[in-house]
């Protein structure tokens, strides 16, 4: 992936299915075969959140071992962990709010990044930055689809991927959305199949989510 112009995002990784997984690995073991039943499933694009200390090592193990996955790192919240991050093999970044020093680490990685925003001065300040597609979050806490139908008139330039709270009965709703590309979320990757290897859940479940592009509309 060529590195993005100041006012890319990650917007590639996000035209890539309607679902991002977040998805939270507390065993770095477990990332290689639980990438591989996302993937499998239709969903190539996975974020790893920095919640737990096996996260790099999981970046770093599905970077290496599977090849059709777009992995990125999620959580990201100082900007001392995006040199860490790209380092693992991430190729997209995601963070939960921004500050100005994390925003200009972001944008010098050479690599998408999605910004996360709650709020309408959020979003303007971004759009002054010349960043145009963010992470809106947490979604359902900060007004859902109620709250981008209404940015869509004042800010049509701005483009969202909501995640937080989202599931499969509300995603669709959000997907039809015309300032929404694609939603994050983790239940195709619930904790119990993971911590028991049952990765044919996985599969199953990622595979419903990827259907949801023609049950909710496109992902822009």
């Amino acid at each position: 992936m060529t590195s993005p112009p100041p006012s890319s995002s990650a917007a590639s990784v996000l035209d890539l299915a309607p679902v991002v997984p977040v998805v939270v690995v507390p065993d770095a073991r477990a990332a290689v075969p639980l990438a591989r039943a996302l993937v499998a499933g239709g969903l190539p694009a996975i974020e790893v959140t920095l919640r737990t200390p096996a996260a790099l090592d999981a970046i770093r193990a599905i970077a290496e071992e599977v090849p059709d996955a777009v992995v990125g790192a999620g959580t990201v919240i100082a900007a001392e962990q995006v040199t860490r991050c790209v380092a693992a093999g991430a190729r997209f970044l995601v963070s939960p709010g921004w500050t100005d020093a994390l925003l200009g680490e972001m944008r010098g990685s050479g690599v998408p990044f999605l910004p996360g925003v709650s709020t309408t001065s959020e979003v303007v300040a971004l759009l002054e930055f010349g960043v145009r597609e963010m992470k809106f979050f947490p979604a359902q806490a900060a007004g859902g689809t109620a709250y981008l139908r209404s940015l869509a008139g004042p800010l049509p330039q701005a483009r969202f991927c909501p995640t937080g709270g989202i599931g499969p009965a509300t995603a669709p709703e959000y997907l039809s959305l015309p300032n929404v590309r694609c939603v994050g979320g983790s239940w195709m990757a619930p904790a119990d199949a993971v911590a028991a290897g049952d990765w044919g859940r996985v599969q199953e479940l990622a595979r419903a989510a990827a259907g949801l592009r023609g049950a909710g509309g496109t992902c822009r």
